[in-house]
């Protein structure tokens, strides 16, 4: 009797591993999650693309490991702020670093506050190209809508694109106290690891980046040592 082939082995986010589709097929391989279908990806980035406002440039506002692995072509990056949102710890996670029995929690943009993060410009006449590695890893699964935002910029505002949590999914977690999502984070894991040590290596990479964001420590300070970062074999999609 011949073996089962084995499913996809996810590995970490690069462009080699979204241009040549590896990521996406050990994505589409884990139980517990919703996923997008081609046609639907494809849709959701025309939607967006047609709404693009005219003339401008297109830029992508990265607020989790989107800042520091972007995995896409860029021409310029700017440190930014959007108004109206905030990082939060509000998806559910039923795979990777959590479970269907034992789901943890990943980020993403929710109403209200304000989250500092980087936007990244966009090659011309490359911007399909490289939004579609984009969605790739963030709109595979449902859990986030991507819509066009206004940033806050040192060289003034520009329209951007960012991935906020959709709240009409069962994906989202509402209404959970810093010590809940504190909770679920601390004991969460999954074949790729621990959301203790996504939380951790999210944090450790925004103080690199001199970014502070005090929802994010008041978890990190909940969490405390009881997780410390042993370094990612791979990220999870998502978390903007």
């Amino acid at each position: 009797m011949e073996n089962a082939a084995k499913p996809p082995t996810l590995r970490a986010i690069t462009r080699d591993s979204l241009r040549d589709g590896s990521l996406l097929a050990a994505v589409r391989s884990m139980p517990g999650l919703t996923l997008r279908t081609d046609a639907e990806m494809e849709a959701t980035l025309a939607d967006i693309l047609a709404a693009r406002p005219s003339g401008a440039p297109v830029w992508v506002f990265g607020y989790g490991s989107l800042m520091w692995n972007p995995s896409f072509h860029f021409a310029e990056r700017r440190q930014a702020t959007l108004h109206g949102w905030q990082r939060r710890f509000c998806l559910w996670l039923r795979a990777g670093r959590g479970s269907v029995a034992n789901p943890g929690l990943m980020l993403a943009l929710d109403r209200g506050g304000h989250t500092h993060g980087v936007a990244f410009r966009l090659p011309e006449g490359l911007e399909e190209e490289e939004l579609r590695l984009v969605w790739m890893r963030e709109m595979a699964a449902v859990g986030y809508l991507a819509q066009w935002v206004e940033l806050d910029t040192a060289e003034g505002p520009l329209p951007a694109i960012t991935f906020v949590a959709d709240r009409a999914r069962d994906t989202y977690a509402e209404g959970l106290s810093d010590a809940d999502s504190a909770a679920r984070i601390a004991r969460a894991t999954g074949p790729i690891g621990s959301c203790a040590d996504y939380l951790m290596q999210t944090a450790a990479h925004l103080d690199e980046m001199g970014l502070h964001d005090e929802g994010l420590e008041r978890i990190r300070r909940l969490v405390g040592g009881a997780c410390l970062p042993s370094g990612m074999a791979a990220e999870l999609p998502g978390g903007g």
